[in-house]
């Protein structure tokens, strides 16, 4: 294949009739993927198996953090992939979680891969259910089976899909055992072929009414954006970085700016906060 990015390592850029390694090649793509994940749950390897390339491309904007970003083909659609920074939660107590944060947030992905390991679900579960209050489109890569295996662990795939409410693939992402269906359940939640229902954490009557009252003022301010409910939550838990984004204007849309005058709109969202 032309201009091929692939180290020799990835082996053929070609791995099957329906998927195809593009490296860094990345421009016109179809649709925007995110990988996250906990530290070594071997998120970075699937990254490589997916775009072919062993190297970073660069620093996040503004950061110290490496980004790393690939595309590949499955069947006629072109995906970008970028391996977002290795986090274990998305309150942006760091700099990583805070990259991994914005990027779900407000990168306008069309999916995120959420790797976890299979040995060790309790830890990992975590950063999904916070996934999951961002976005709808979720599709969960469960690695390290072989592992699980070795250790006499038996995770059910199809009940941990039920009870989470998107799709859950079991992988060996080293061997690349699971990589067709993982390909498969994104290309489908992408398109819409398959809906997700995520499953979300019930909150206290009291704070849910308090999200209820900011919901219309978020949603005045960012029509662009999807996931009001989960910036009114971290509203109400005080999380300085979203306070700021608000104030300085960060969530407008980049390409159309705020449809509300934040002059007019903040002070009645700051009023909603103090009741």
């Amino acid at each position: 294949m032309a201009g091929c990015q692939c180290t020799q390592a990835a082996g053929c850029p070609t791995v099957s009739g329906n998927f195809t390694r593009l490296g860094i090649n990345i421009d016109n793509y179809d649709f925007l993927i995110a990988l996250a994940g906990n530290p070594n749950t071997g998120k970075t390897t699937l990254f490589n198996a997916l775009s072919g390339l062993r190297q970073h491309t660069g620093n996040w904007p503004g950061k110290t953090v490496v980004r790393s970003e690939g595309a590949f083909r499955h069947h006629e659609y072109k995906y970008k992939v970028v391996d977002l920074p290795g986090t274990y939660s998305l309150l942006s107590t760091s700099e990583d979680e805070e990259i991994a944060r914005d990027f779900i947030l407000f990168g306008n992905l069309d999916c995120v891969v959420v790797v976890v390991d299979a040995t060790a679900l309790e830890r990992n579960l975590n950063l999904v259910l916070q996934v999951l209050e961002i976005t709808d489109r979720v599709v969960v890569a469960l690695n390290l089976m072989d592992e699980a295996e070795r250790k006499g662990l038996y995770v059910d795939a199809r009940k941990l899909s039920r009870e989470l409410g998107v799709p859950v693939v079991p992988m060996v992402a080293r061997e690349g055992k699971g990589i067709d269906q993982l390909l498969q359940t994104v290309e489908d939640v992408v398109t819409g072929r398959l809906s997700t229902r995520p499953r979300r954490i019930d909150l206290d009557p009291q704070i849910e009414e308090a999200v209820q009252q900011l919901l219309p003022h978020l949603k005045n301010l960012y029509p662009h954006l999807s996931n009001h409910r989960w910036l009114a939550m971290r509203l109400l838990e005080g999380d300085r970085s979203i306070e700021d984004a608000i104030r300085n204007d960060a969530l407008a849309d980049p390409e159309t700016g705020s449809t509300v005058p934040a002059d007019e709109e903040i002070p009645e969202l700051e009023a909603a906060l103090e009741v």
